[in-house]
């Protein structure tokens, strides 16, 4: 048997660093093994791997629990999960609570529960890893079949359960008689709102503990109490008033008295700005002199009505004895009905003197915009309106002493609520069927019915004198 020379051991410090045993050999060592020459590939560093807190808050937003939900299922409060979840582990309670809360909510998220247990070890240290792990008394998961216990084992368990879950409660009630209610309001979303200028009434909704009693105190307002159902949730509709509403909001534990932390709500409702309507007078102008009374007013505006209003300011040049030249009371108002165009036109009867006119356009939520106008009523010949009121009248009319032409010799009836109207430039004289049916105004100044009802009558009306009884047919 041929003995081939001994192999010659290269120290270990003669390779270089980056020297590797497969690279030192030649191209033709490798050609001769028949093995293929392939480029060396350097291996990718290992991702980083989530913080412990990361990985239980994706795991619930991936299950599509909120903490409140993930509370109800697991029996441990929602500050504790959220310290799990934050990695703010001087929270709870003790290192025990710690690996027992990180087992069962790493069950209940669908977590390796040795996993979570071991990244803890890794990331906050293994000085305790010897120490019991307490377990919440809730069973998240039923155990994995094909194991059998004996009958000692079974017994042993369960008694270490009641411990646990009377332990449990102990720590439950204390927690609850140490820390407020929790509160939170979802509806609405922010804590300051504006809503729009036409609401009265909004919804508050929110959540608390079941059946806890939620106190709703709104300015200037009796309180509402309402109570949270079964899974914790509460509302209750409440008035607004125009400006700003606010809402203190307080969840109250009928068994420990305790109360939440309060919530302000200001919810703002606008008020609505109001504009006058527009108007323009057109007549009449300031200062116009009318030489009878028929005032025209006219003009434009964009309110639904318009009206007009007289003040007596006094007489005009020195006061005729006569009464048919004194001053009559002040008229009512007339409404002026306007037109779709925004128009408005229509005459006001005055007596003779100085007034002051009034035009007052009133919008549809009472909103007012006012003109005012001076006139002088100063009655040139001979003006007479006849009305005729109670029962219809036979009239013929005399203008300056010749027939009216629109009534004719033989006169005309008139109905109820007809009137009709005269001007000359010395006298009007009127022949009446019913001096009880038939209403005079002269130059502005009202005389009434002249005579009795039924009877005919004959008067000349020939101002400044006062109105004679003739016996002209």
């Amino acid at each position: 048997m041929r003995r081939g020379k001994p192999a010659v051991t290269r120290p270990a410090t003669d390779l270089r660093p980056s020297e590797d045993p497969l690279e030192s050999m030649s191209t033709r060592d490798h050609a001769r093994s028949g093995q293929r020459v392939a480029p060396r590939q350097h291996a990718q560093p290992p991702e980083p791997r989530q913080a412990l807190g990361e990985q239980l808050l994706a795991a619930r937003e991936r299950k599509g629990v909120d903490l409140y939900r993930a509370e109800r299922d697991t029996k441990i409060r929602v500050r504790y999960l959220a310290a799990l979840e934050r990695g703010d582990y001087n929270e709870l309670p003790g290192t025990v609570y710690t690996k027992g809360f990180l087992r069962n909510y790493a069950l209940y998220l669908g977590l390796n529960p040795e996993e979570i247990l071991e990244q803890y070890r890794q990331e906050y240290g293994n000085a305790r890893a010897s120490e019991p792990v307490a377990i919440v008394p809730r069973v998240l998961e039923a155990p994995a079949g094909g194991l059998t216990f004996s009958r000692g084992v079974v017994v042993a368990a369960v008694l270490s359960a009641v411990v646990l879950l009377f332990m449990a409660y102990v720590a439950y009630q204390l927690l609850r008689f140490t820390q407020p209610p929790a509160l939170s309001v979802t509806e609405p979303a922010a804590r300051v709102t504006t809503m729009d200028s036409s609401a009265n009434r909004t919804v508050l909704a929110g959540t608390t503990g079941p059946g806890l009693t939620v106190t709703i105190q709104g300015t200037g307002q009796q309180p509402y109490h309402v109570t949270a159902d079964s899974s914790g949730h509460w509302q209750q509709e409440v008035p607004l008033t125009k400006g700003q509403n606010q809402f203190n909001i307080t969840a109250t534990d009928p068994s420990t008295g305790k109360d939440s932390v309060p919530v302000t709500l200001i919810i703002t409702v606008p008020i609505p700005i109001i504009e006058a309507p527009t108007l323009s007078v057109t007549s009449p102008t300031d200062g116009a002199a009318v030489t009878n009374g028929a005032i025209p007013v006219q003009g434009t505006t964009n309110a639904s009505s318009v009206t007009v209003s007289a003040k007596y300011l006094g007489p005009v040049g020195p006061q005729p004895s006569t009464a048919a030249a004194s001053p009559a009371a002040t008229p009512a108002p007339k409404e002026i009905l306007v037109a779709p165009d925004g128009s408005f036109s229509d005459s006001y009867q005055l007596a003779p003197g100085k007034w002051s006119l009034t035009i007052t356009a009133t919008g549809k939520q009472q909103e007012t915009t006012t003109e005012t106008r001076s006139v002088t009523v100063a009655f040139t010949g001979v003006d007479l309106v006849i009305a005729i009121k109670g029962s219809p009248a036979w009239l013929k009319v005399w203008v300056d002493g010749v027939v009216d032409p629109t009534l004719g010799n033989g006169g005309q009836t008139f109905a109820v609520g007809r009137t009709v109207e005269f001007t000359a430039q010395h006298t009007v004289e009127v022949r009446t069927g019913s001096a009880g049916s038939t209403y005079f105004t002269l130059n502005g100044q009202s005389l009434g019915a002249l005579g009795p009802s039924g009877v005919p009558e004959t008067w000349l009306f020939a101002p400044p004198a006062p109105p004679q009884q003739t016996n002209r047919h």
